[in-house]
């Protein structure tokens, strides 16, 4: 089954034998066709990322939205591989204590993905940066027993749970053909084909995910490069963009279309698919910043109201715009003001119908920015 895309392979023999697929060097060979449809979508998926772009200069404290957006992110992206975990879980101020598995996951997630965005200030996207990130993301966790940060050694295959290499529904490259794939992977990244910035990012999450290069990890790796290799093409200055979202309401559809890539050459329908997935996501981001700006406003004038006491609100409410769930001893600590103070701005901000009491069992009170927290929870 040979097509543009690449051709399946037969390893081993007898009982043993099977065919694992090796990917085409990008760009595609005849070029990506240019329909109408594709140019519509690319007009579409461009202005609005720049309108996105536009939207993430003008909020008052753009690192604490990216860093919430980044957890949300990672969720999408972690419950996309069927991982339970919700966005109370990994918010939960007293997470060190309470984090299970899938949490542990999740909060990994997060710190690969700033890891990763700090590293491209030093290194071009490499090889050696999906790596490190890599590392970042199975440290301490499930599947860390399975080499973090090394590309694999061994056979993957991709299906139902038990599968098994004759009945999987997917075989990457064996490990000789995978390198040379990541290694053609590298110089495409860095080299320009004249494709729109978008088709490219496209084409590298298809062929990363064909390649499957890592035992674990690869889906959350390759949804992160979407993001790694549009900052460095410079169309988003920030990680803003959380395509996840999409990418979880469509899984099916996700899978069903990079397929259609490996069995017959059809690069075009899933380039549509991920341009109408970025011009969905940088909507979305678009209006929740729209939305979390408005929020922030109506909260800042309410706390202005409130006399002598509006300075301490005033430090309590910054401090929530990052952790929207709060327990007080952490507050005070983290603001170096007294439990008391923290205390009393938090009643303050209750009666102001900012805050609430969150239902816990636990004998440490928390404390949720409820309205905050049901803007960022559309979709996990």
């Amino acid at each position: 089954m040979n097509n543009r895309a690449g051709y399946y392979k037969s390893n081993l023999s007898g009982e043993m034998a099977y065919l694992s697929f090796v990917p085409s060097p990008l760009p595609p060979n005849p070029p990506i066709e240019m329909s109408e449809d594709i140019v519509n979508l690319l007009i579409k998926a461009n202005s609005q990322l720049a309108v996105l772009e536009r939207a993430a200069m003008h909020i008052p404290n753009v690192d604490l939205f990216v860093s919430m957006y980044v957890r949300k992110e990672a969720l999408m992206s972690s419950q996309i591989e069927g991982m339970q975990a919700t966005l109370e879980d990994i918010l939960d101020p007293l997470i060190e204590t309470n984090a299970n598995r899938d949490v542990a996951d999740v909060v990994n997630y997060i710190k690969a993905a700033e890891f990763a965005v700090k590293r491209l200030r030093e290194l071009p996207l490499c090889n050696r940066l999906i790596k490190e990130t890599h590392a970042v993301l199975m440290s301490g966790v499930r599947g860390q027993e399975k080499n973090p940060g090394e590309f694999r050694r061994s056979q993957n295959w991709i299906g139902g749970q038990g599968s098994t290499l004759k009945n999987a529904r997917y075989i990457p490259p064996s490990p000789e053909d995978m390198m040379d794939a990541m290694s053609d992977l590298e110089k495409y990244m860095n080299m320009d084909d004249g494709l729109d910035v978008l088709i490219r990012a496209a084409l590298i999450h298809y062929q990363f995910e064909s390649i499957h290069p890592f035992p674990d990890g690869n889906g959350r790796v390759g949804r992160l490069l979407i993001t790694l290799f549009l900052m460095e093409k410079k169309v988003l200055t920030t990680p803003a963009l959380y395509i996840s979202y999409f990418l979880k309401k469509n899984r099916v559809e996700y899978y069903d279309r990079m397929t259609e890539v490996r069995n017959r050459g059809n690069y075009e329908q899933w380039v549509k698919f991920f341009l109408q997935a970025l011009w969905e996501s940088a909507k979305d981001a678009t209006d929740t910043i729209d939305e979390l700006a408005a929020l922030h406003d109506k909260n800042t004038a309410l706390i202005s109201q409130m006399g002598r006491a509006a300075k301490n609100a005033r430090l309590v409410f910054g401090y929530l715009e990052a952790n929207p769930i709060i327990e007080i001893k952490k507050t005070a600590a983290a603001l170096n003001i007294t439990f008391n103070t923290v205390s009393s701005a938090v009643d303050r901000l209750i009666d102001a119908g900012i805050l609430i009491q969150t239902t816990n069992a636990n004998r440490n009170r928390t404390f949720a920015y409820d309205a905050y927290l049901g803007i960022l929870r559309k979709g996990t």
